[in-house]
Parts: C-alpha cells; structure tokens; sequence
C-alpha cells in the first residue's frame, strides 16, 4: 500500500466521530464519513507502521438503511457527512460510538441512557458561516462550505437542507450582488482579496434575523445598497441587524477588528426553556436551538433539586446553562468564560430574565477557579473540544463537590476527564447521549457524576 494510491476497503467498524473501520495488510485504516457494511473507494492520505487513513472517494455498494441524501450538494460540500443514510441508523453508529468509548476506557457500572434525538433532522442549524471563496482557480465567486477532499474549494451551498430557507434567500442574494460588482475574496495563502465571511444567525422562537458580512480592509461596498436589498427580501423572520465586520487577521476564523452597525442592533434574542438570551455576533450559542432545549433539561434533570444549592458553571458562555438553574430557585450559581463578550451577554442576560442569584466572571477557567472560596453543590462542565484544562479540572477536584454534571462536545476527551475524576474519588452514575448534530458524525454526552462517599 502506498500514499496518493486508490484502494478498495471493506469498512467492518466505526469509531467516534464518524470514522469508518477498515482494515489492509494488518493495518487499521480510518476512512471518515465511511460506514460499516460500505465497499468504498478510497485514496490513501496518510500511511503509519500500525494504521493508515483514507480519503472516501465513493461508496461501491448500497447498504441496509441507506436513503437519497435530500441535500444537492451533498458528497461535493464537506459538511455532512451521513444524508446517505436514515436518522434510525445515524442514531445507532452513534450509539455504537459512544458506548466503545466508555468500553475502551473502561468506564462501566454506570445508568446508561441512550441518545436523544434531535427534534428537527434538517433545518435545525440556527446560526452557519459561509465563506467565500471559488470551486475551481479562476472560476466565478462562490459563497457557502469548503469542499470536500479540496484544500481551499468553496463550493455555494444555495440548497443547503441544514438551514431555514431564508438562509438560502439571504446567501443567494449576497453572492449575486457580489458577483455582478465583481469583487475579489480573500485568498488566505496571498494575504490579499477583500470578501471572507458570511454569518447569519436566526432565532427559532423569536423570528429574528442577524446579518453579518466579514471583509478585509482591502475594499469597499455600497453599504446602503446591500441593506437594502437585504431588507426587501421576502423572508419567513426579520431581519434586526445588518452588519460590517472588518477581519484583518492571517487566521481563516471569524474574527472581528471592528463592527460597524449598518442597521438595527448587533444582537438577537432567543426564548430558550422560557429565559431570554441576548445573543451578540461572536457569542457562543448551541446551533440547534430545538436540541440545545432538550440538552439543557437533561443537564437539569442530572444536576437534581437546585433549591438552595450553590453551582459553578465552568465554560458557561452566555450562561444559559447556568441562568435555567438559577431560574430553578438555585442558592447561588457562578460562571466563568474565557471570552469577555459572552460574560458580558451573560450578565445582561440575568438582569433580561430578572435573576439576581447568578453573576459570571469573564477569565481563563483555571485561573479564575483558583480564586473562588465558595465551596459548591454542584459544578457544571461544559468544555471546548479540548476538554477541561487540566489545572482547571485539578481545583475542580479539589472543591470536593458531592456532585459534577460534565457537558462534553467531544466524548473522546470526555473519557480523559472522567478517568482522572474516577481516580479522585468519583463515580459515573449516568450518562445520555444528545444528537445535535444530525447528518454529522459528532454528538454531545451528559454525564452524570457522584463523590462516592456520599453514595
């Protein structure tokens, strides 16, 4: 077997996220978006003494639960990576992924609960950055996902079945404005062009629009122009904000030099378990907003009684997590967040919904948690996909709490934490699953965590 080469692999396995199982010349070889019981085509990417990984070309058979991707540009945008196949079996490959996890790391005697569904398959994402870029050198301005297999292909995503149709109506009219202006993107490589990003935020129960177009500082549009034309689409929720973002950094993220309002306010507000949020453009907040409702009631359901308990919420971000226990007659709950504009959200969000028993600390988690003397109830984890700092996880273990309810975006990560947590003197109680991401390989957890002398 040989790199940049094209093999056939019987895929017999999958591992969390969505990483199909074959094997060749006692090598393992991961093939990402492949699924057991698939022939697939794929071209060797990367070559190791023990394990390999491929790139999936294409499938060579049809498999039992196997569906017409209801996407168009599903397979070319490497966004999804299971439309091929019904949400019953997505569920399962998850569930299988999980639970091999907790096997691997031998984590057992726990209540094991399944995994929730999300409420909506498709047009669940509430909020999708679009970058803009070309599908081949030279070609027209595309806006949408980068490609799949292709280092800097944008293909323009105007079908794309993840989001609301006025998403789409939104996309399609930026693109074709930019397009008859002719006007450049951003190449990252050359440090030169002017259009980046897209964003677009949309609220599932307020019907609120945010708009949020990214540029270099190498250009200029009709900013009257582009608002009004924004404001005269025909749209299902309102549009309450346009805006300007200036991003000169070399990084290919969405960052913000200076954020010009061109109309209305630069947040949204959502309803979310009947508690307002104020979301602002680089606020962190779930993606499906159905899902995020189901996974913060399976959190409260694993935190118990809050009455009279005082709670950290470790990565809080806008605080929502935090704000629904205060709101359930928590004694006091405190949460801390690296980036300074969700704490600000958050605390705004408190005096939105009325809560004067919660307040949230902007700071890296493992040193502001250095500095609080409150000994709590309960903590709340909701990390990265890094996991909880190690110092950070170190305090955390030393407040000695009775109680730990760990939010985990990366189950990988999670089995960590909860190994050096077990070693400390705790005891997985029960752990859930929740898909918020359907037609991806990713999945969040809820785990539910004792101190077993109080067992």
């Amino acid at each position: 077997m040989r790199r940049h080469e094209e093999y056939e692999f019987d895929v017999v396995d999958v591992e969390f996220p969505g990483m199909g199982i074959a094997y060749s010349e006692d090598r393992k070889i991961y093939i990402k978006g492949a699924v057991p019981g698939q022939k697939v085509l794929g071209k060797v990417k990367k070559l190791k003494k023990e394990y390999g990984e491929a790139k999936l070309i294409k499938a060579l058979n049809t498999i039992e639960g196997e569906v017409e991707p209801k996407c168009a540009h599903f397979g070319v945008c490497g966004g999804c990576t299971h439309q091929f196949i019904n949400y019953d079996k997505q569920i399962s490959l998850k569930e299988k992924q999980l639970l091999k996890l907790f096997k691997d790391a031998e984590i057992d005697d726990f209540i094991y609960e399944g995994i929730g569904r999300s409420p909506k398959e498709f047009e669940y994402r509430n909020k999708m950055e679009f970058s803009f870029g070309d599908m081949e050198k030279g070609g027209e301005i595309t806006l949408g996902m980068h490609m799949k297999n292709k280092a800097f292909g944008i293909i323009n995503v105007h079908e794309c079945a993840l989001v609301h149709r006025d998403f789409r109506r939104i996309l399609d009219t930026i693109v074709n404005y930019f397009r008859d202006k002719e006007s450049t993107y951003y190449k990252i490589m050359k440090r030169e062009g002017y259009l980046r990003n897209l964003v677009i935020r949309r609220t599932e129960h307020t019907g609120e629009i945010l708009v949020n177009l990214v540029t270099t500082s190498q250009g200029s549009f009709d900013k009257e122009e582009v608002v009004k034309l924004l404001l005269s689409l025909d749209l299902e929720a309102n549009i309450v904000g346009i805006l300007h973002t200036t991003n000169d950094s070399f990084s290919d993220v969405v960052a913000a030099d200076k954020i010009d309002i061109l109309y209305g306010r630069d947040y949204i507000i959502e309803e979310v378990l009947g508690l307002k949020f104020k979301i602002s453009p680089l606020s962190f907040f779930q993606t499906n907003t159905l899902g995020a409702e189901k996974l913060y009631s399976i959190v409260m359901d694993f935190v118990g009684e809050a009455d009279s308990k005082l709670i950290f919420d470790l990565y809080c971000g806008t605080g929502t997590i935090g704000q629904i226990a205060a709101a359930k007659n928590a004694k006091k709950v405190i949460g801390i967040e690296l980036i300074e504009e969700a704490v600000k959200a958050a605390n705004e969000n408190a005096k939105l919904n009325n809560l004067d028993n919660c307040s949230f600390i902007a700071g890296d988690v493992a040193k502001v948690i250095q500095e609080l003397h409150d000994k709590p109830d309960v903590i709340i984890l909701d990390p990265p996909r890094p996991g909880v700092h190690p110092k950070a996880l170190d305090y955390v273990i030393k407040f000695d709490a009775k109680k730990i309810v760990y939010v985990s975006c990366n189950p990988k990560t999670l089995m960590v934490d909860l190994r050096k947590l077990i070693e400390s003197g705790y005891k997985v109680e029960r752990v859930k699953g929740m898909d918020m991401f359907p037609m991806t390989g990713h999945l969040e957890c809820v785990v539910g965590i004792r101190r077993k002398d109080t067992l």
